[in-house]
């Protein structure tokens, strides 16, 4: 039997995608409901908007409710973004990906 070193490293470029995409998800609705908690509002109204939009639609439609400007609302979400990373690499561990070597 043969090791393919080429299907090894796709088998690992999938997972390490997958571990990064998994990490942004969690780090992207962790922000949200930091930010969610910051300016008063429903998390999970704010969370289910996900779904539907792109950060930059989510913070035009935050910055519309809250009567904020969009510059405001964005450097809120910015602060919510580290700190959603600094929780989940403390609950997780370091997402970098691992190198072979």
């Amino acid at each position: 039997m043969v090791w393919d070193l080429g299907k090894a490293m796709q088998k690992k470029e999938e997972f390490e995608t997958g571990r990064l995409l998994d990490f942004a998800f969690r780090q992207r609705v962790r922000a949200t409901r930091l930010l969610a908690r910051k300016l008063g509002m429903d998390e999970a109204s704010l969370v289910d908007e996900i779904a539907l939009r792109g950060d930059d639609d989510l913070l035009d439609q935050v910055a519309e409710r809250m009567a904020r400007s969009k510059a405001e609302v964005a450097g809120a979400y910015g602060q919510c973004l580290g700190e959603a990373r600094k929780q989940l690499v403390a609950e997780l561990g370091d997402p970098t990906p691992h190198r072979l070597g």
